[in-house]
């Protein structure tokens, strides 16, 4: 029987390509923001001794390092695909996510650990200068948000970093207000209590995006997509009587692929079959990458079907 091939790779390395410039700016103003304030904050968080100010300063320099990696991620997504790598790098994405919310997790970590002993032995603290230097994060950080902030909803790289970003402001807010409790009341514990507080805030959200990257790093079903669904959808498709071999992964934070082989009658137009399951696809599911593999009732070995049919993204 005659194969039809039919590859759109082009159409999704462009549509990746033209998102990934989008995000490249925000994210290098975004890394020059952290990157400078980071220095200063560091050398603040040891001249006042405050460890709501060092968990803050050291959310800061691993900010500016997870921006560097998105920002590297974004630059190996734009590559095209080569004949080792057929759907070009789209995978940086989650790798650079991974490696962030790896970084978080540690990050708090540490947090929690260095504030037992605090508790222990609550050491003096300049809460002058850690107010100071609080504000002044919090507004850079504010800054910072605001540039990432739609790439976030369209990138898992992106979204790293902008939640890497979002933490690094709520320790700059627990910073203003540990400083104010300290000058006003002397009550050194607020500190430790603070720093505690944001790597409480931290941890849940450094999972989630660890599970998020690895779900696409391992192929997994896309977040909002229900493989029983998709699979009652063809199989609901006119002439279909049986949906075998499905497969759904995500190639990125917004790129859905599929695989299956679908059984069908032999009065079956295999090309209206190709454009109905191609709508179905993309209209319900948002899955614009599919190939199908179109079989008779009575075919069997490696060449059934009336052709390996390879749907292209629905356009409206």
């Amino acid at each position: 029987m005659a194969h039809d091939h039919h590859h759109g790779h082009g159409h999704h390395h462009e549509h990746a390509s033209a998102a990934s410039i989008r995000h490249e700016k925000p994210l290098w103003w975004a890394l020059a923001l952290i990157a400078t304030f980071a220095g200063v904050e560091v050398v603040a968080a040891f001249a006042t001794n405050s460890l709501a100010l060092l968990s803050d300063a050291v959310h800061m320099v691993t900010d500016a390092f997870a921006l560097g990696v998105a920002l590297v991620a974004v630059r190996l997504g734009r590559r095209p695909p080569d004949a080792r790598r057929s759907f070009g790098y789209v995978r940086a994405e989650a790798m650079g996510a991974l490696f962030n919310g790896l970084l978080l997790l540690v990050l708090s970590g540490y947090i929690l650990w260095e504030a037992v002993h605090r508790f222990l032995q609550p050491p003096a603290v300049a809460s002058l200068g850690m107010l100071v230097v609080g504000v002044a994060g919090l507004l850079v950080n504010l800054v910072a948000m605001q540039l990432l902030k739609a790439g976030s909803d369209e990138s898992l790289n992106v979204k790293g970093a902008y939640l890497e970003v979002w933490a690094d402001m709520l320790g700059s807010v627990g910073v203003i207000v540990g400083a104010l409790v300290i000058q006003v009341t002397g009550w050194r514990l607020a500190d430790p209590l603070l720093a505690v507080a944001l790597g409480l805030w931290v941890l849940p959200r450094a999972v989630a995006l660890v599970r998020q990257a690895g779900n696409v790093l391992m192929m997994g079903v896309p977040e909002g997509i229900e493989l029983a669904q998709v699979r009652t959808a063809l199989a609901d498709l006119p002439g279909v009587s049986d949906v075998h071999d499905l497969h759904v992964w995500s190639l990125a934070s917004r790129q859905a692929a599929m695989t299956a082989h679908l059984v069908v009658d032999d009065s079956v137009d295999a090309r209206a079959l190709r454009h109905a399951a191609g709508h179905v696809l993309a209209d319900r599911f948002g899955i614009g990458h599919a190939t199908l593999q179109v079989e008779g009732h009575g075919c069997h070995g490696p060449d059934c079907g009336a052709g390996r049919l390879h749907t292209e993204p629905h356009r409206h």
